[in-house]
């Protein structure tokens, strides 16, 4: 069996694809996470983007040492040895395979592709990497909110009891406003979906993280209110979805709601998570991340209610990296425990989590919420292998 060196003595040498957003986003998380984590030595080595002088101006402001166009001479070089991928989804699969093939380690953003045949080729491509000692992950990064992190703490040690149904509820508004020009992110040859692989995905992720359990069948909704946004020649035709429902039904006997929407008027960035046990529930809101509710059922009747956990001590996950207790942390400190995870688990050689296994898993689901839309929101099982698509 061929390995690959961690780095041949030197620091690791990561490339980041995309500066937009997500590569924002991420190259915060690499500028800051040795600062706060032991964490092997690396180095951001560079940052690629299409548009030469926006992502030379990008790499300066975001600590890369260069910049450069084209992400496939990035790959090839010696140097690299991880590349995080913050590209849009359709860009996915082509600079993930071509990674893994050339033997770098790969960070890419959720979700792992436009179309289940895509994320199929890309877990293939992983568990083959895998076995040349080339690590993978799938960039969801609520699994590193720390009040998140302790909620599956909690369920994992029984304090909920039997879990018997979950309800998540992704809401932004961005997309409210009707003259909100088209992007990329409302074409589906360039999205693949709308709000369901946008910010369901998410949503689900949580669902089946927290409840250690698999999703096996569903029904689902989709629905596009604005189907037509102001592009540069006129008016274009929006072509994914604006919000969507689906009800899950799980392993372990659980059911699951999740509804995700970018035209819910006055949200901003609303994950509202709720779990009910048999001893237990659970809430959580993304826009009070710090917080989690605790509602403990095996106290007596006189003394129950939900209390609120201020999720900001040492003892709780990730926290004692950073401030003194009682000051609380952000969103964006989410990417950095992402990276601080991926660069242990490659560090000791061992299978990061979310793999890209994980990834196709929720892409299963996404895909037969897509299908139980289209036949009327039927109940549809959450199929296996179905090939590229």
């Amino acid at each position: 069996m061929t390995t690959f060196p961690l780095s041949a003595g030197r620091p690791l040498g990561v490339a980041a694809i995309g500066y937009a957003f997500m590569g924002k986003a991420h190259s915060n998380a690499w500028r800051n996470v040795a600062s706060f984590f032991d964490v092997p030595a690396f180095e951001q080595k560079v940052l690629v983007g299409r548009d030469a002088a926006l992502v030379a101006e990008a790499a300066a402001k975001y600590g890369w040492a260069e910049s450069a166009t084209d992400w496939r001479s990035v790959i090839a070089r010696d140097d690299i040895d991880i590349v995080d991928i913050c590209a849009p989804g359709w860009m996915h699969a082509e600079i993930a395979i071509a990674a893994l093939e050339a033997g770098k380690h790969v960070l890419v953003e959720k979700p792992l592709a436009n179309t289940l045949g895509e994320a199929e080729l890309m877990a293939d491509a992983a568990t083959s990497a895998q076995a040349r000692g080339v690590q993978s992950m799938i960039g969801f990064n609520y699994r590193r909110v720390p009040a998140l992190a302790l909620a599956r703490e909690l369920i994992a040690e029984g304090r909920l009891g039997t879990i018997r149904h979950v309800r998540a509820a992704y809401h932004q508004d961005w997309l409210s406003d009707v003259e909100t020009p088209m992007s990329w992110r409302l074409r589906k040859e360039t999205a693949g979906s709308g709000a369901l692989g946008d910010i369901a995905s998410h949503a689900i992720d949580q669902v089946k993280h927290l409840t250690g359990q698999t999703v096996t069948e569903v029904t689902g909704t989709l629905r596009t209110f604005v189907t037509e946004r102001p592009g540069p020649g006129g008016m274009e035709k929006v072509t994914v979805d604006d919000a969507a429902w689906a009800t899950l039904g799980m392993t372990g006997n659980i059911s699951a709601s999740v509804e995700a929407s970018r035209v819910a008027t006055g949200q901003k960035n609303s994950l509202k998570i709720e779990i009910y046990g048999s001893l237990g529930s659970l809430t959580f809101d993304l826009e009070n991340l710090n917080e989690l509710g605790f509602l403990d059922a095996t106290l007596p009747v006189r003394e129950q209610g939900s209390r609120r956990i201020l999720v900001n001590e040492p003892e709780h996950p990730y926290v004692g990296a950073w401030w003194p207790q009682g000051h609380i942390i952000g969103w964006e400190h989410t990417f950095t425990h992402q990276i601080r995870d991926f660069l242990t688990t490659i560090s000791a050689g061992e299978p990061p989590s979310p793999s890209f296994a994980d990834g196709l898993q929720i892409q299963r689901v996404l895909a037969a919420v897509e299908e139980s839309a289209r036949n009327r929101s039927t109940v549809t099982a959450v199929r296996e292998r179905v090939g590229v698509s």
